[in-house]
């Protein structure tokens, strides 16, 4: 096996900070990122012919490559081919954070933090499986937001500015911890999906999502106490799941889980049927 650096496309399964619109944002706020291909091939020359086992993407800062929801494995391989070539990765120059999907352990990884978890929602299944895949409180309190009428509308991109300037005044209140507002400015508008519902002529509730090859990603969000009361953020949550699904999204990412500080959001998450991931530990990766 042998990583060859290049650019790739989206990768299917791939989490959002292995994605092409993560990268341009990125770039847009002054990172370096790099990408690599892992080839079955171990000639030098050209590897155009072998097959891609994984796609990985970093970032670069000061002798440090920073390796996030990666690398994107092609094929099923074993848990000591994997730590094999994560490092492998590790040889090119820079010293290599990684917080891979797996749960990779053994020689050459040392672990940093513990493990993540995120909550992914599979969108496969038809909208009446998936109403019936949500826990039964959630359920009911949607149904009973859509009884009191709250819909929720599809938006343009040029609302952003706002939603990022509320969540921002939220994120203050609330004392959480959220990409810059920089960051989601720069992300690319054909990947933005957003949702809103209004009242008395006022935006009172607000999400955004990243489309990124065959996923999306909850990005960020924002409910006034008139929103939280009505439910307005169940029903534009599963809108946008219907409409993320109608248009071939198979996996909904809606964030990390945390039950220590954050125990009413990780219900809400997993109130709509996705199903817990543990991450694999944020590790110091040495290479061979």
């Amino acid at each position: 096996m042998r990583w060859h650096w290049s650019d790739f496309a989206d990768a299917p399964g791939a989490a959002f900070q292995q994605s092409q619109a993560y990268a341009h944002a990125a770039r847009a706020c002054g990172a370096r990122v790099e990408a690599a291909v892992l080839r079955e091939g171990d000639q030098d020359g050209d590897q155009d012919g072998d097959q891609v086992l994984a796609t990985a993407q970093m970032l670069r800062r000061r002798g440090l490559s920073v390796l996030l929801r990666g690398p994107v494995w092609n094929v099923d391989l074993g848990l000591a081919d994997k730590r094999r070539a994560l490092r492998r990765l590790a040889r090119q120059g820079a010293a290599l954070i990684a917080t891979p999907e797996d749960a990779l352990r053994g020689p050459g990884i040392v672990p940093l933090l513990t493990p993540r978890h995120v909550a992914l929602w599979d969108l496969r299944p038809d909208p009446d499986d998936l109403r019936r895949g949500m826990a039964g409180k959630w359920r009911n309190a949607l149904t009973a937001a859509e009884g009191r009428g709250v819909r929720a509308q599809a938006a343009p991109v040029k609302v952003l500015p706002g939603l990022i300037a509320a969540e921002a005044a939220q994120r203050k209140a609330r004392g959480y911890r959220a990409l810059p507002g920089a960051f989601s400015l720069a992300l690319p508008a054909e990947s933005m999906r957003l949702w809103q519902w209004c009242r008395s002529g006022q935006v009172r509730a607000s999400m955004a999502f990243v489309r990124h090859g065959d996923g999306a990603t909850y990005h960020l969000g924002h409910a006034d106490e008139l929103a939280r009361s009505a439910g307005a953020h169940r029903v534009l949550l599963w809108q946008a799941a219907l409409a993320l699904r109608a248009e071939g999204v198979r996996t909904l990412d809606l964030g990390d889980i945390n039950t220590e500080d954050a125990i009413g959001l990780a219900r809400f998450k997993l109130g709509t049927g996705a199903d817990l991931r543990a991450l694999g530990p944020t590790c110091l990766v040495l290479p061979c």
